[in-house]
């Protein structure tokens, strides 16, 4: 099935998203939003637990140098926010190591007892073998569902700048300044997107509700800071 159609209407999809500052570590943007949340303060997990537990790993997960910083095959699982977001504009710097793997997740439901939700792909697209896979599952990708087009991606070692933004149905992400991918929630093609993919059999895959926002450990070396949110009205 050619896909090519599909993705090019979801592209087309305009969503009137807030201003983009290149600038992550500033807090900037349109006033009648909300204020720019910390959700990494540099210093400490505060804030963070581990996916289905009460508090925050003993292993695996540390801050370095204002990096919240999984250890390579440090353990750990994941980690999400205390807090839940419906409508959010999420910014973060990162960094993958040379053939690493990692994501950011959201549509995030710990009453399914695995983190499966919508993942930011983030990943060495250079070495990692997943990323040879194809574009859905390399940088920016809705993974396995609808790949980034023309992702800027900087090599495995260097800082990202990236951005998920929810409101209503539409969902954009962005890299490094672009916006690279655009969908709906429950249009037809990301509902034909979830059927050629891993998901097409998990119920709450593709619909929207409040959810933390979730760091992965995909036991590869991976580093997040500048980690910020604001809900939109």
């Amino acid at each position: 099935m050619n896909t090519r159609p599909l993705v090019a209407l979801l592209l087309g999809l305009a969503l009137g998203s807030p201003a983009w500052s290149a600038d992550l570590s500033k807090d900037t943007g349109p006033s009648k939003h909300g204020p720019w949340i910390k959700l990494f303060d540099g210093k400490s997990t505060e804030g963070w637990r581990g996916f289905g537990k009460a508090t925050f790993p003993e292993q695996g997960w540390i801050v370095k140098d204002g990096w919240l910083t999984h250890v390579a095959k440090g353990g750990g699982g994941d980690i999400i926010t205390d807090r839940l977001f419906s409508d959010f504009e999420l910014r973060f710097e990162w960094k993958i190591s040379t053939g690493g793997n990692s994501g950011v997740k959201y549509f995030i439901d710990e009453a399914r007892k695995a983190a499966i939700g919508h993942e930011y792909q983030l990943i060495d697209d250079a070495a990692h073998p997943d990323a040879k896979v194809g574009p859905k599952r390399q940088t920016a990708a809705l993974y396995d569902a609808l790949p980034a087009q023309s992702p800027r991606v900087k090599p495995a070692g260097q800082i990202n700048e990236s951005a998920i933004i929810v409101h209503g149905d539409s969902v954009e992400h962005w890299l490094n300044g672009d916006c690279v991918l655009k969908y709906r929630i429950g249009s037809p093609g990301l509902t034909a997107a979830k059927a050629a993919s891993k998901f097409k059999n998990e119920p709450k895959w593709g619909t929207r509700f409040a959810t933390p926002i979730l760091l992965q450990d995909h036991s590869d070396a991976a580093e997040f800071r500048h980690i910020r949110i604001r809900e939109l009205k």
